[in-house]
């Protein structure tokens, strides 16, 4: 009876690791476009324009804020361990530049070089100066007025 308990127990134990396990499994996602190497290369400044880079690579992710002859494809693949954070494991962003008639002018290629990394304080967000206590700030100002920032006495302004 006892032998059968502890092979139970132990069965429960490995059937529970097991499932546990197949939770913490890395996740590879793909964001974006999907870049083929033969059309982007086919792109060419001065031969191509708008219509045919359209044509060719589709869409842009993106155009430029400022300028809208700049046009952006991005394509991002990221890797994943069970709940962690999404991090880039390979990144392209295609810049096509166009002119004011709409020719190619550059194909600009970059990659994990441009990823950023930005970690939040959390809730409360850095100041430069002084850290005073609540009842620093509350009751701080009692007996400022007036004394700094007075203006010297003139003869259209006495004290």
């Amino acid at each position: 009876m006892i032998l059968r308990l502890r092979r139970g127990a132990l069965l429960a134990a490995t059937i529970g690791t097991a499932i546990a396990a197949s939770g913490c499994t890395r996740v590879r996602d793909h964001q974006g476009h999907i870049l083929d190497e033969a059309l982007v290369t086919s792109v060419q400044p001065g031969v191509d324009n708008q219509e045919s880079v359209s044509a060719t690579l589709g869409r842009p992710t993106f155009v430029g804020q400022f300028d809208q002859r700049d046009w952006y494809y991005v394509s991002r693949n990221t890797r994943q361990f069970a709940f962690s954070t999404p991090r880039p494991s390979e990144q392209t962003v295609l810049h096509v530049r166009f002119d004011e008639t709409g020719k190619v002018v550059s194909v600009q290629r970059t990659g994990l070089e441009q990823v950023a990394s930005i970690s939040p304080m959390g809730d409360k967000t850095p100041t430069l100066g002084r850290n005073r206590s609540f009842f620093e700030e509350l009751f701080g100002g009692i007996g400022q007025v007036g004394s700094s920032g007075a203006a010297p006495q003139t003869a259209d302004n006495p004290r």
